[in-house]
């Protein structure tokens, strides 16, 4: 969205509003938007969730299906991971094959979810070396105003969290809670004007310098970081940006997974 052509007037509103220590919508700058999470959004998914982040909107729905392992890891189950940008959620999306941004949002959320160890895939093998189970995660954006990327990230934990392994249709046995060992978060800070700021809306992430989105776990370790934009942060600037991202990351945790993370994780 950087490359994005707003009105010089809204910029300027930005930047003046910037220099009064203001953002638009009165957020401060380490504050997020409204959040919203909806898990069980889609019936026929074995776990799924909807997340509002102001006015930004994705679902995201979680299917399994047996399959032949890798030949390098023949007793992991298998995570793959895809984001649809639909032209419903704006007019810059257009049908057809993925976009690159596309592309590149699915991997971040699927780096965090595999490097955190968010899922035990030794658990999803049926049958070392002949069945394990593939995690399919399809997140489609309904509506895009900034920062899809957390709010994306977000919806996909959420939905792991709910998501039943459906071992009866397949004659494995009794359905069973997907098991789960982490809550990765995402949280993406954007430089605008040697300013960073939290969870940052279309139009600010029309106007930003570069972005940051840091995936952390529960201990505060980083399951991953993507920079994004042509500019680049200072030590410094990387420094702050990553332990703002942590924080937030720390609360938005208690607030939408803590319960969620007890049912499951803390019962393993």
């Amino acid at each position: 969205m950087s490359n994005e052509v707003i009105p010089t007037l809204k910029k300027d509103y930005i930047y003046n509003l910037m220099v009064k220590g203001k953002r638009m919508g009165g957020r401060k700058f380490d504050e997020f938007r409204e959040i919203k999470v909806e898990t069980n959004a889609i019936d026929k998914a074995e776990g799924s969730a909807k997340v509002t982040l102001g006015s930004t909107q994705v679902i995201v729905g979680v299917k399994l299906q047996p399959r032949t392992p890798f030949p390098d890891s023949m007793d992991e189950g298998v995570i793959m991971t895809n984001l649809e940008l639909n032209p419903i959620a704006s007019p810059d999306f257009e049908p057809g094959s993925p976009r690159e941004e596309a592309i590149e949002m699915s991997r971040v959320v699927d780096r965090g979810i595999r490097e955190s160890g968010a899922i035990d895939i030794k658990k999803l093998c049926i049958s070392e070396g002949v069945t394990v189970w593939t995690v399919f995660i399809d997140i489609h954006v309904l509506n895009d105003d900034g920062n899809l990327i957390d709010a994306a990230s977000l919806g996909a934990i959420s939905a792991l969290l709910t998501t039943r392994v459906p071992n009866k249709a397949y004659g494995f046995g009794e359905d069973t809670d997907l098991p789960m060992k982490e809550t990765p978060v995402s949280v993406t800070v954007a430089r605008i004007g040697g300013k960073l700021m939290a969870d940052p809306s279309r139009d600010e992430e029309a106007i930003c310098e570069a972005k940051l989105t840091v995936v952390s776990s529960l201990d505060g370790a980083i399951a991953g970081m993507q920079k994004m934009g042509s500019s680049a942060f200072t030590e410094a600037e990387l420094l702050e940006a990553i332990e703002l991202s942590c924080r937030k990351a720390g609360e938005i945790r208690e607030d939408f997974l803590a319960g969620l993370a007890a049912e499951r994780i803390g019962a393993e």
